[in-house]
């Protein structure tokens, strides 16, 4: 299958898995006011989650298909990123305020028609169910780190709902109405832990700092027992988006080994690719005495420690 052919397919399968969780949404929305279940309510916020998730990555797969342009020169894969912020700082509030009427709830409880809120849990997780078919067989034959992010959200919306079931049985059964709130107050732990997720990972994205899971140093170690380098600064990792990964440092090589820059470029690009998933570097190779030595840093207090104005004027004017 070609990645045109992979892309689309992966698009028409996140379309899907969007507007079904819109319907459930919708449906869990409406019988939660109905019901006066705040527990069913709290699930629809969740949901609410899943449907901004699933339409990122919807997003992001169509974006992937544009290409850079003159304005967008890294493409337009932040904008998702921005989203995403936006999205998990609008969720932190909604969790504020259901956790506030939770606690007016425990001391006037409301009744709560508990068959209601059982068949509307029972139709969201048979819906999620199917999406998590349709979203796990994208994950495990592509490795799409997209959709895998989009059935985790899916995941923990079947817990919720399973959740809401349980405060539906437990109300029809024993007419204990602080099941409700009770519950409401789990979901809306389980919204914030995502919320409070999402706003510190775009934020590091935002900030450009060391991605996730990626170990520093061990990049440095990879680069500097190169053969040919003797010695690197001005390291710096970030990501562009969670999947696109850039790097870019300066590696100092003897004045002999210069000509072999291109060469040594490409064999540290195979590397850090196949070791780290950087997709993006931008490596520049120098022959300067005053580097060469221990003194290697990462990412440094400025750019460029070894160069001197006026060094670089007495070389170019030849001393």
């Amino acid at each position: 299958m070609s990645n045109h052919d992979h892309a689309e397919l992966t698009g028409s399968t996140l379309k899907q898995a969007f507007f079904l969780t819109a319907v459930i949404l919708v449906v869990e929305a409406v019988a939660g006011v109905f019901s006066h279940s705040l527990a069913l309510l709290a699930d629809a916020g969740h949901i609410l989650t899943d449907v901004v998730a699933l339409g990122l990555a919807w997003f992001a797969v169509e974006q992937a298909k544009r290409p850079a342009d003159s304005r967008r020169t890294y493409g337009y894969h932040r904008v998702g990123i921005l989203t995403a912020m936006v999205n998990g700082a609008t969720l932190i509030v909604i969790v504020v305020a259901v956790a506030y009427e939770a606690v007016r709830r425990f001391a006037h409880p409301e009744p709560v028609q508990g068959g209601l809120v059982i068949v509307s849990a029972l139709v969201a997780i048979l819906v999620n169910t199917f999406i998590t078919f349709r979203l796990k067989g994208e994950g495990d034959e592509h490795q799409n780190l997209n959709i895998q992010a989009a059935l985790l959200h899916v995941v923990g919306d079947l817990a919720a709902s399973v959740g809401v079931i349980i405060a539906g049985v437990v109300i029809l059964a024993t007419g204990w109405l602080y099941a409700d709130p009770l519950i409401s107050l789990a979901i809306t732990g389980l919204i914030a832990w995502g919320a409070i997720k999402i706003v510190l990972d775009t934020g590091n994205i935002l900030l450009e700092g060391v991605p996730k899971g990626i170990d520093l140093p061990a990049i440095q170690s990879t680069i500097a027992g190169t053969v040919g380098v003797d010695s690197l600064h001005d390291l710096h990792v970030w990501a562009l988006s969670p999947e696109n990964l850039a790097l870019s440092c300066h590696v100092v090589v003897s004045e002999e080994r210069l000509s072999e820059g291109e060469h040594l470029v490409r064999r540290l690009e195979m590397a850090l690719c196949e070791s780290y998933g950087v997709g993006h570097t931008t490596i520049q190779v120098e022959a300067c005495h005053q580097c060469v030595g221990p003194a290697e840093h990462i990412a440094g207090d400025h750019n460029h420690p070894h160069t001197d104005s006026e060094a670089i004027r007495e070389t170019i004017h030849g001393h």
